[in-house]
């Protein structure tokens, strides 16, 4: 409980600097390329088998209901509200918030951040600020990549390897969805890049033990994200299936 609310502590700091100036836009634009450059790759390739399971498994089981024109929404939808955002957070934090954490790791047990803490630079605006809001912004955009990726691979799947018609599969999504589920899939991504980078920096700025516990808490924040995603992907999905009727209800 302790941890937690460290950790909550240090999310209201984090949004509360973010409006104070000067923002350090340098630093976050070089830790937006930077984890950017080592996520784009890693969730192209595992966006593409995704996209592919997921319209495989519901093409099955609508053929066994009798639903098969309604595979296309089924498995897009899918993608779009749960597979893109979950996929694009879990390279974000195994990639570039294990980066983050290690780094700010290092500077910590080099008394860089107390350092600067003397000197009455604040790390979390001059640091932290920086990097989470990068997360959050790689996590948007490789949102949309993972999206068209994953629906153009269950597209492709659904038509070669399942016999299904083209227009059935654009004419369901077409049918069913809504522009709601691309809000929702976006603002997910967005909570889930903050929750990503802010935990990365927390651990990263309280490691035990020298350079060992920077391996430590690395491992540790990759963890601790991952169980969070999960959580709050729930309580996402709950309240937007609660408050945002489906099209035709």
């Amino acid at each position: 409980m302790r941890e937690f609310g460290n950790m909550f502590a240090l999310a209201l700091d984090v949004i509360v600097q973010i409006f104070k100036r000067p923002f350090q836009a340098r630093e976050f634009i070089q830790q937006f390329w930077f984890i950017a450059s080592v996520s784009i790759m890693p969730a192209a390739l595992v966006a593409i088998p995704f996209g592919a399971v997921i319209t495989l498994q519901l093409g099955s089981l609508t053929a066994q209901i009798g639903a098969d024109s309604f595979n296309g929404a089924a498995s897009v939808l899918a993608v779009i509200q749960q597979a893109s955002p979950i996929v694009t957070t879990l390279v974000v934090a195994g990639a570039g918030g294990s980066a983050i954490c290690a780094d700010l790791g290092s500077r910590t047990i080099r008394e860089e951040i107390d350092a600067m803490m003397v000197l009455g630079v604040s790390p979390i605006q001059r640091l932290v600020v920086p990097r989470v809001l990068a997360a959050m912004g790689v996590a948007a955009l490789l949102n949309g990549m993972v999206s068209v990726v994953g629906v153009v691979g269950g597209y492709v799947f659904n038509v070669i390897v399942q016999g299904g018609t083209p227009g059935a599969f654009l004419s369901s999504f077409s049918a069913l969805a809504q522009l709601s589920d691309l809000w929702v899939g976006t603002i997910k991504a967005l909570i889930f890049g903050f929750l990503a980078g802010l935990v990365a920096a927390y651990r990263g700025m309280n490691p035990k033990g020298g350079p060992k516990g920077v391996g430590d808490v690395v491992n540790q924040s990759v963890v601790i994200t991952f169980l969070l995603l999960f959580l709050v992907n729930l309580i996402i999905s709950v309240v937007y299936l609660q408050l945002v009727p489906a099209k035709g209800a």
